[in-house]
């Protein structure tokens, strides 16, 4: 979680716990002698007025933004790559390493520390753990290190969204929320709304086609345009392709089934179909307002990339494909 004097970003899972830490943050932000970064103990209990038990260990570390770490963080992130920040919780600097499967940035001030630092941190990265710390016993006659390991993962996924109409309308405004990345595409400029949310990407596309093999590898596609045979030559187009983590195509099931049946006379095969969710959105919602809609294909989409998630050691070109619906539900 990063906080600032005037604004929070992130979480540590609320309740008291959060606010008692925005404000030592705030404490730490407000005194100029607080250089280095200090490690805290929460016992979860009633003097936070929680009951759950346990102990929680916060590390608050002030930090300029101009210090090099953040950028080479920041070019990490932009090119979705995981790393681990290894922290000394007993530090007097702002030294710090950041570990990928391939590279290390920064300096801890001691090499032999750093050596078994590194090597900590690509372990960490291999088993996918969570954060922790870590305790490094003394090369010499000095002190044990006690470093704060903590791996950054790209969590987003990338969605491609066919179509600016009311339902996309509603569900770009949930999935603004969520940690995706919205691909946005229609061939009407004026359809888009003026405000864009910062996740969103605008494609005024004549040909959307083009969109669907230019996808990220493992995206969701989501087709809901204005028109029935646009709707099936984008269908053509992902099934072709064969490799997403999910396809949902607004409409009823009659319209699902009419699709199938034109795709196979074009040599889509049949057994393709089993990856098309048509209708889209979790089951048991049953209204056909935009944003009942949109909340219930957001949910789906979230349920799809918890799966994914689970079984990414399956490979990168996993798919998910989702069953129909049962017979009978409609879709606008």
């Amino acid at each position: 979680m990063v906080v600032t004097a005037d604004a929070v970003d992130g979480t540590i899972g609320g309740g008291h716990l959060e606010f008692s830490a925005i404000d030592i943050a705030r404490s730490m932000l407000a005194d100029t002698r607080a250089a280095s970064g200090e490690l805290r103990r929460f016992p979860l209990g009633a003097s936070l007025g929680q009951c759950c038990g346990g102990l929680a260990n916060l590390l608050f570390e002030p930090v300029d933004v101009d210090a090099e770490w953040v950028s080479v963080l920041a070019a990490l992130r932009r090119d979705r790559k995981t790393a681990i920040v290894a922290t000394p919780t007993d530090r007097t600097s702002d030294g710090r390493l950041i570990v990928t499967e391939e590279c290390v940035a920064g300096s801890l001030g001691d090499a032999a520390l750093e050596s078994r630092v590194v090597a900590a941190a690509r372990a960490l990265l291999a088993d996918g753990g969570d954060a922790r710390l870590a305790r490094f016993a003394p090369a010499d006659e000095g002190a044990e290190a006690l470093v704060f390991l903590d791996p950054l993962r790209d969590v987003g996924f990338d969605i491609v969204l066919f179509g600016a109409g009311h339902v996309a309308r509603a569900l770009v405004a949930v999935l603004a929320g969520l940690p995706c990345r919205v691909t946005w595409v229609d061939g009407r400029e004026s359809e888009f709304p003026a405000e864009i949310p910062p996740n969103v990407t605008v494609v005024v596309a004549d040909a959307p086609e083009a969109e669907v093999a230019a996808a990220a590898q493992g995206s969701c596609f989501l087709v809901m345009t204005h028109s029935h045979p646009l709707d099936q030559a984008l269908a053509e187009a992902i099934l072709r392709r064969g490799e997403f983590a999910y396809f949902g195509l607004i409409g009823s099931l009659p319209k699902r089934r009419q699709f199938e049946r034109r795709m196979a006379e074009r040599g889509i095969p049949a057994a393709s179909f089993a990856g098309m969710t048509c209708p889209i959105g979790v089951p048991g919602i049953k209204g056909k307002d935009p944003a009942t809609i949109a909340v219930a294909v957001a949910a789906q989409l979230l349920q799809v990339n918890e799966e994914r998630a689970a079984i990414r050691g399956a490979g990168p070109a996993a798919t998910i494909a989702e069953a129909p619906r049962k017979a009978g539900e409609k879709q606008g």
